[in-house]
C-alpha cells in the first residue's frame, strides 16, 4: 500500500443531514446524504455500478453469519477474479470489468469489513481469515464460474494461489505491491492514515478530496467507487471511511511479509504491473532477471493502476490471457495432428536450475531464462 498524498481539501461547514434514519448497516447500498449545490458539485455525483458491471450478488457462508457482495460482468471466456486493497472496495474494478466484459467474466468482491460485505467480525483483516473468505466465497457460490478457470488479480490473491487449493488456478495478477516497499512504509502508515481527510459533508465532497489531494486520478472510477468506502456518521453529521484501517495495524505485517517468494513460488503464470521502476526488492529483481514472471510498468498513474488507467490496465491483463493461452477450458497450445488441424495440449511447466522447461505429451522443448516460461 503505497503512501498517498497528504494534502486535503478544506471541508465545508457542517450541513443539516437529510434524515436521522440509520442505515441498516454500514455497508447499505448508498448511506444517505446531505443536500449539496448540484450545479457546483454534479462534476462529482455519484455514478452507479450497474453502469458497468452486469450483475450484483450476495454470496452467504453456510455455518457463519458471513456474507459477501460480489460483482460480475460478462459470461464467456476464463474468469479474472478482482481483489481490492485496504480501504477500497470491489467498484475499484469497475471501469476496467466494463472493458474486459466482452472477452472474459469479470467477477470483484468486497472483501471483509469493506463495501456492502458483513460478517460477525469486520476488523478481521489477517491474511489468513482474508485468505479464507475469498477461497469460501469460491468454493460455496451458486454460480457457474465454481467449475471455471481463473486468473486472480490482488495482493490476497498471492496467498490465495500459494494454498493451492483452487485447482483451475492459471494466472496471477499482482498490482503494485512490492513486499520491500510495503514493509518499510508500514512504520509511516498510521501517520498517512491520521493526515488524510477524516470527514465528509456530501459524498461528492469525498469523491471531490479523493482525486484532488487523495489517492486517485480518475475522476469517473472515483464517482463509482468512492461511496462503497463511505458510511454515514450520525453522531458527526457526515460521512467517514467505512473501513477503519488505523484499527487493523496489528495485520498490517501479515499482509506483505514473505509475499515476494510466495509470489515467485506460486504454479501459476504470473504477472507483476508497477506505477515505477524503482518498486523492486531483492527477490523479485533475481526472479524477473531468471524470467520467473512478466512485468510491467504502467506511466502515468498512482497506486491504483486499474482505477487510474482502466482501459490500460484491462489491456495488459487481456493482453496476459492471451499471451498465456488461459481460457474457458484451461491453459491449452495449439498443436497441429496428423492431418494438420491444430488441437490443444495442456501445458505444464517446472523448473530446472535456471531454465524452464515446458512440457507437451511427450515432448521437451527448453526454453531459456525470460522467454516467457513460468515454474510450474
Amino acid at each position: 500500500m503505497d503512501p498517498p498524498p497528504l494534502s486535503s481539501l478544506q471541508e465545508e461547514g457542517r450541513r443539516s443531514p437529510p434524515s436521522r434514519t440509520r442505515p441498516p448497516s454500514p455497508a447499505a447500498a448508498v448511506p444517505p446524504r446531505p443536500a449539496t449545490h448540484s450545479h457546483s458539485l454534479h462534476k462529482y455525483a455519484p455514478l452507479d455500478w450497474s453502469a458497468y458491471f452486469d450483475e450484483e450478488r450476495r454470496v452467504a457462508i453456510p455455518d457463519t453469519d458471513d456474507v459477501f457482495n460480489v460483482y460480475t460482468a460478462g459470461s464467456e471466456g476464463p474468469v479474472v477474479f478482482c481483489l481490492h486493497g485496504g480501504g477500497y472496495s470491489g467498484l475499484s474494478f469497475a471501469l476496467t470489468a466494463s472493458r474486459m466484459k466482452d472477452k472474459a467474466h469479470v467477477v470483484a468482491m468486497d472483501l471483509r469489513g469493506h463495501g456492502k460485505s458483513t460478517t460477525i467480525d469486520d476488523l478481521d483483516l489477517s491474511i489468513e481469515t482474508l485468505t479464507n473468505d475469498v477461497i469460501a466465497v469460491i468454493m460455496y457460490n451458486v454460480w457457474r464460474f465454481a467449475t471455471s478457470n481463473y486468473t486472480q488479480v490482488g495482493i490476497v490473491a498471492v496467498h490465495v494461489a500459494a494454498r493451492k487449493e483452487i485447482r483451475n488456478l492459471h494466472g496471477l495478477v499482482v498490482v503494485d505491491v512490492v513486499e520491500g516497499t510495503a514493509m518499510a512504509s508500514l512504520v509511516h502508515m498510521q501517520k498517512i492514515l491520521a493526515n488524510r481527510a477524516q470527514h465528509f459533508p456530501s459524498i461528492e465532497k469525498a469523491i471531490e478530496w479523493s482525486v484532488k489531494g487523495g489517492p486517485l486520478r480518475n475522476i469517473e472510477s472515483a464517482r463509482v467507487s468512492i461511496p462503497s468506502t463511505l458510511k454515514y456518521d450520525e453522531s458527526r453529521e457526515c460521512y467517514t471511511y467505512r473501513t477503519p484501517l488505523e484499527q487493523t495495524e496489528k495485520y498490517w505485517k501479515g499482509w506483505y511479509e514473505g509475499l515476494s517468494d510466495k509470489f515467485l513460488s506460486c504454479p501459476v503464470q504470473k504477472i507483476l504491473l508497477l506505477a515505477g521502476t524503482d518498486r523492486l526488492d531483492r527477490a523479485l529483481t533475481i526472479g524477473q532477471m531468471q524470467g520467473k514472471f512478466q512485468m510491467v510498468v504502467v506511466r502515468h498513474t498512482g497506486h491504483a493502476i486499474q482505477e487510474d488507467v482502466p482501459e490500460e490496465f484491462a489491456s495488459h491483463i487481456l493482453n496476459f490471457i492471451s499471451r498465456n493461452r488461459i481460457g474457458p477450458n484451461g491453459v491449452e497450445e495449439p498443436q497441429a495432428d496428423g492431418c494438420g488441424k491444430g488441437k490443444p495440449r495442456q501445458i505444464y511447466c517446472e523448473s530446472v536450475s535456471q531454465h524452464e522447461w515446458i512440457y507437451y505429451e511427450g515432448d521437451m522443448t527448453q526454453v531459456g531464462p525470460g522467454d516467457g516460461g513460468d515454474n510450474r
